[in-house]
């Protein structure tokens, strides 16, 4: 009985971590994240904030975040993201795991909402449970990204207004999980600013996209006057008199005595220098006090030194060592940086007289902090006045840090995103560029391949394969008609359709397709580049070696039957002008994404949509791609471009033979021998059969009688 347990609880732990992996890859799906809207708006009401009229697009890659649009709203342009921080700022808790959350921004930095996706922290597994951690959660819903958010010690001791300075928020911690708390603080700032920085326009970069980085100076001696000088150390000095005049005209003025007494009196000098560069840490904290920075702090993050002069301190009476000091605000371009005291004795190592406090402050890892760019360090003075309702004012003391030219450099600029995501790809583009040129060859030139039937077939399943396995489920290469309403879309907005240059393959596809309409006509794509038109070619062909029964639909039904993808497109283009809802619900006609860009990884009535379409070409051949495919559709009216009746045909094709047409599969060889080119997948079934002089009944009687035939293209039927 014990060893049943004990395998139960090994069982129950290999699930749990399997899940966790599978959590841990940042795997949500659109479906994933458009069901918890729906949720929401179920809880909170359709008058919620993020209510139904919030649409999620698909998930970028750079950074990977999903756009909300505000289907009420003209344009196409996002109000807001939402991202795993799980794919941003993977920042491992106690556990040694990273906390998931899937965290909300609006356009303007708001946090709309923070969700706990997935979290292996032992305190809230077995121990609190996630209840704490989701009301922690909560207390960010309408918090900006300007402000700075610390965590309180305790759990519900504390006011959100209590101390700091006026960007700075402070949020309820839990009691009994502080460590992990300050993780999750972390990860949500992180993973928000990653996401601000390359989609809201916060915090611009000036000359590079990246941020600057240290020269490798040479090191010289240097005293304290000397790095002031230089501007390796910076200052900024307030009188009585100036702070009088910065509390002017508040409820507060004229409450420092001691101010309005001796004006000319020095109320602080605050001093700030960046420890990092070697140049000034080693001369600042001598060569014992820079290695015990250097073993204290192993990572990237930012260290200044800061100190006051004068009747203000750093920090008050009430100060706890290792903490966020409350009077100290670091912003660069509107966004905050959380700064901890590092907790070193070496802070008080230069000689400065006069000296009232000074510490050692760090910023946090990857916190995108660029030195080559002016930093805002606020000390904040808080006046209280009266006992009873009392009147806080608090007011700043700035000073505005920037390195000397000479400390810093930025890297050269990257190349465009697009250029990048085209660099990125070029294994797939070459392995792709390659294969189109293959079938261009093979179909300038399809004799030789196609007069051998077993030749034919062996080729055409092994490219097909190759389009269904690696350009559709490897590369993502499926074209979809999504990608035509979603032009439609932008256009009409105003847009442009630059965003197409950030999926290269799609791309170099569309290329080539638009080439080959004016060449062959619609068959190029449908009959050899479309990954699902692929999987139904073998589904088609599996069920005729299973013997299932083959269904040829009436003749007379084909020409209304084909009509209907075109109405479909029709309709699907018309709505995206009109009714972009229903243009995105309508676009799921397609079972591409189902079938190809999720492998089958959704939900049930897709899944079951996806193979109904399936087993219907299991017994109509393609039916999906004949007679319901709107992206077909498209693709027979940009088939119309074609300049050449390129099908070889001969008069007596169809008068009387009709072996071409009794094995074209798809119907699109008429009794009369004319080929209706829009219906045409370019199998190259009856090429072969035209080359091939055993097969072709009209040239084996003309054999027979030692005569030869004249080649002529027939007239087609569009």
């Amino acid at each position: 009985m014990l060893n049943r347990h004990i395998m139960i609880h090994c069982l129950r732990f290999f699930l749990l971590f399997c899940l966790q992996a599978s959590v841990l890859a940042g795997e949500l799906s659109q479906a994933d994240i458009v069901q918890r809207y729906k949720d929401r708006v179920a809880r909170e009401g359709a008058a919620s904030a993020s209510g139904s009229a919030l649409r999620v697009g698909e998930k970028l890659k750079d950074p990977p975040v999903w756009p909300l649009y505000d289907q009420a709203a003209p344009g196409n342009t996002p109000v807001g993201y939402v991202f795993e921080t799980v794919d941003l700022a993977p920042i491992p808790g106690f556990e040694g795991s990273p906390i998931d959350l899937l965290v909300e921004l609006d356009a303007k930095g708001n946090y709309q909402n923070v969700e706990l996706v997935h979290q292996h922290e032992p305190v809230f597994l077995s121990g609190l449970g996630p209840g704490p951690l989701i009301d922690f959660l909560k207390q960010y819903e309408g918090v900006n990204l300007a402000q700075e958010v610390t965590v309180a010690s305790g759990y519900g001791h504390q006011s959100r207004s209590a101390g700091g300075g006026s960007h700075r928020v402070v949020v309820d911690g839990v009691a009994k999980a502080t460590a992990s708390i300050r993780v999750v603080n972390q990860t949500i700032l992180n993973a928000a600013l990653v996401v601000a920085r390359a989609k809201l326009g916060f915090a611009p970069r000036s000359g590079s996209a990246l941020p600057a980085v240290l020269k490798p100076v040479p090191f010289s001696p240097m005293d304290f006057q000397t790095l002031l000088q230089k501007g390796y150390i910076q200052h900024v000095v307030l009188t009585n008199g100036d702070l009088e005049h910065l509390f002017a005209g508040t409820d507060n003025a004229g409450e420092d005595e001691e101010a309005l007494r001796h004006p000319q009196d020095l109320f602080v000098d605050f001093y700030v220098a960046y420890l990092n560069a070697p140049l000034v840490g080693k001369n600042l904290l001598g060569e014992a006090g820079w290695m015990a920075l250097q073993s204290t702090l192993q990572d990237d993050r930012p260290v200044f030194w800061v100190a006051t002069r004068g009747r203000y301190p750093l920090v008050d009476a009430d100060f706890t060592p290792g903490s966020v000091p409350q009077r100290l605000e670091l912003t660069q371009n509107g966004l905050p940086y959380e700064l901890r005291d590092a907790n070193m004795d070496e802070a008080r190592i230069p000689p400065l007289e006069g000296l009232t406090s000074a510490l050692i402050v760090a910023g946090i890892p990857h916190s995108g902090l660029d030195m080559g760019q002016s930093m805002t360090f606020d000390l904040t003075v808080t006046r209280t006045h009266g006992a009873i309702m009392s009147q806080i004012t608090k007011k700043q003391v700035t000073l505005r840090y920037t390195l000397p030219a000479r400390l810093v450099e930025y890297p050269p600029q990257p190349l465009p995103e697009w250029v990048q995501a085209w660099q990125a790809r070029w294994p797939d583009l070459t392995v792709i560029a390659v294969a189109l040129l293959l079938l261009t060859a093979v179909l300038l030139r399809p004799r030789a391949i196609s007069q051998n039937p077993r030749r034919l077939q062996g080729f055409r399943l092994g490219f097909l394969a190759f389009t269904l396995v690696y350009l559709g489920w490897h590369a993502q290469g499926q074209l979809s008609i999504v990608q035509v309403t979603g032009a439609v879309k932008t256009l009409h907005a105003g847009g442009n359709l630059s965003s197409f240059l950030y999926d290269p393959v799609s791309l170099l596809l569309i290329g080539f397709t638009l080439i080959s309409w004016f060449v062959w006509g619609r068959g190029t794509f449908c009959g050899w580049l479309c990954p699902f038109g692929a999987l139904q070619e073998f589904v088609g062909v599996a069920a005729q070696r299973a013997r299932l029964p083959q269904r040829h639909l009436p003749a007379a039904w084909v020409p209304w039957l084909s009509r209907l993808p075109l109405l479909l497109l029709g309709v699907l283009v018309l709505s995206a002008f009109a009714w972009p809802t229903l243009a995105e619900r309508g676009v799921e006609v397609e079972p591409f994404k189902t079938a190809i860009t999720v492998g089958f990884q959704r939900e049930w009535p897709y899944l079951l949509w996806a193979l109904l379409m399936l087993g219907a070409g299991a017994f109509v051949y393609k039916f999906f791609c004949r007679f319901l495919c709107p992206l077909g559709a498209l693709m027979a009216l940009g088939g119309r471009l074609r300049r050449w009746n390129w099908l070889p045909r001969i008069p007596e094709c169809g008068k009387p033979c009709q072996k071409c047409k009794n094995i074209c599969q798809y119907q699109a060889i008429k009794p009369s021998g004319e080929i209706t080119y829009t219906d045409c997948f370019q199998c190259l079934d009856c090429v072969g059969v035209f080359h091939d002089d055993h097969r072709c009944s009209p040239k084996l009687l003309y054999a027979r009688k030692g005569k030869t035939i004249r080649i002529r293209s027939v007239a087609s039927h569009e």
